[in-house]
């Protein structure tokens, strides 16, 4: 016997069996009562049944109310599920299908090419911006700030070694040669820029090998 003919005979029904839900998260229940919402054939009544029905959904997903626009939603979704049938005097106008079923256009990811990745795109901007400024004291502040803040991306990408001739000549291979620290410049210390609890990279790397190690000589006396 097959599940329909089971579901037949014992009264029960399977969601197999049943059409698929619009929208599922407001389950069963709710699209059976917007089902019969439309067989009304009164306006004002088939309105009445409408607003009921939105309080149900309302209690159903509670979550909704963080929306500030929840209600709006709600209508939109109540009208979506009877797929754009349902011909009701609600607060809000029912929305377009086109509107709704159309996809977002795709955002083109932009195209750039970053000389130094681990310094990131947006410092090269900072060094445009850097490059740019014509008060010579301003510029100066600005270029050291600059110095320090490629040293803490640098030390973001590799925390082992970090040698700061390294950035100063980076700095002036980026800005083509336009912006220059100061001789009397000093970086921060790594110790000034790393947390203190900060544990190095090849520290890190040592501890989850030497934890493999245990695991794997567990199992092997098991």
């Amino acid at each position: 016997m097959t599940t329909d003919s089971n579901s037949k005979s014992t009264g029960m029904e399977y969601n197999t069996s049943l059409p698929v839900m619009t929208i599922a998260e407001y389950g069963r229940s709710v699209h059976r009562m917007i089902d019969y919402c439309l067989t009304l054939t009164d306006r004002d009544e088939r309105s009445r049944c409408a607003r009921s029905i939105v309080r149900v959904m309302i209690i159903l997903n509670p979550q909704m109310k963080e929306y500030a626009d929840y209600e709006h939603k709600l209508w939109d979704h109540l009208h979506i599920i009877s797929n754009f049938q349902l011909d009701v005097d609600g607060p809000f106008p029912k929305p377009e299908p086109e509107l709704i079923k159309s996809k977002p256009e795709i955002v083109p990811y932009p195209q750039r090419n970053i000389r130094f990745k681990h310094y990131g795109k947006i410092l090269e901007d900072l060094l445009k911006k850097a490059m740019e400024e014509t008060d010579p004291k301003a510029k100066e502040i600005f270029t050291e700030q600059l110095a320090q803040l490629m040293k803490r991306h640098y030390l973001n990408w590799n925390r082992d070694s970090v040698n700061d001739q390294l950035i100063v000549e980076q700095l002036e291979n980026l800005s083509e040669g336009k912006l220059k620290v100061s001789e009397s410049f000093r970086f921060l210390h790594t110790s000034e820029i790393l947390p203190k609890n900060a544990i190095p990279q090849n520290q890190m790397q040592h501890a989850a090998k030497k934890k493999s190690n245990n695991n794997m000589h567990k199992k092997k006396k098991r």
